[in-house]
């Protein structure tokens, strides 16, 4: 004889498996079960509709707006730096011109200075003045060249790497690292080394005991020197840690 449905008390036969309780049900609380389940249903669709009104109101405009002031900082950044590369080239430039100028002023100075003193003197020779005619007639030359000179200019193409930009999401609880450089090369300290010194766009000035070592973008030693004030040194970067954690 088939057991009865599960449900107690429940004589029906029963007809399948329910899937949110897995007992053999009769039709009856296969529908009901099957009701409670749809009843379920409802309030998911309000959650859902919560939802989409807080996505809707979501201020994703603030945290684009945040996170392309980076960006744009970074881009701000590269333009001052082409921009004074751009600039020292044009000072090389107008300095190539100038100094050719200023040989030819002193040149033309000279020569006004040597007439100047024949005159006084009321005396000269037919040597000097041919002298003076073929050098006067060489700066009229070299003055008259300096307008036709042409550089040559060479540039490199700027080769921009998707990877200078990284862009990595958050937590609002976890540090920024956005703000700091990714790391670009490990270097092995000796011990008794001191911290980092100083660094720029180029250079990094470190202390690799017992040398003081100048290290280029690439990482490699463009010079060393022996370093005898490791003791002054560490105590100048003691001070400034403890000044900086005083003001901070």
């Amino acid at each position: 004889m088939p057991q009865p449905c599960s449900i107690k008390d429940c004589t029906r036969t029963p007809r399948w498996v329910c899937d949110c309780c897995q007992q053999n049900l009769c039709l009856q609380h296969l529908n009901e079960h099957n009701d409670l389940l749809i009843s379920q249903l409802n309030p998911l669709t309000l959650e859902i509709k919560a939802l989409e009104d807080c996505l809707q109101a979501l201020n994703i405009q603030k945290t684009i707006d945040n996170s392309r002031e980076k960006l744009e900082e970074w881009r701000d950044d590269c333009y001052k730096k082409i921009d004074c590369l751009f600039e020292q080239k044009c000072r090389e430039l107008d300095q190539v011109i100038n100094e050719k100028v200023d040989q030819q002023r002193e040149e033309l100075n000279r020569i006004h200075l040597k007439i100047t003193e024949l005159i006084d003197a009321q005396e000269t020779s037919r040597q000097d003045i041919d002298l003076l005619t073929s050098t006067i007639r060489q700066l009229e030359i070299n003055i008259n060249n300096i307008e036709q000179i042409c550089f040559t200019i060479v540039t490199s193409p700027l080769v921009i790497d998707d990877t200078f930009i990284f862009i990595k999401e958050t937590t609002e609880h976890e540090l920024d690292l956005s703000t700091l450089s990714p790391v670009y090369e490990t270097i092995h300290r000796p011990k008794g080394s001191s911290g980092p010194l100083t660094c720029n766009d180029r250079y990094l000035l470190i202390h690799q005991h017992p040398n003081l070592c100048l290290y280029d973008r690439e990482m490699n030693i463009v010079k060393q020197t022996l370093w005898r004030y490791v003791n002054n040194t560490q105590n100048i970067i003691n001070t400034d840690q403890h000044e900086n954690t005083a003001h901070g």
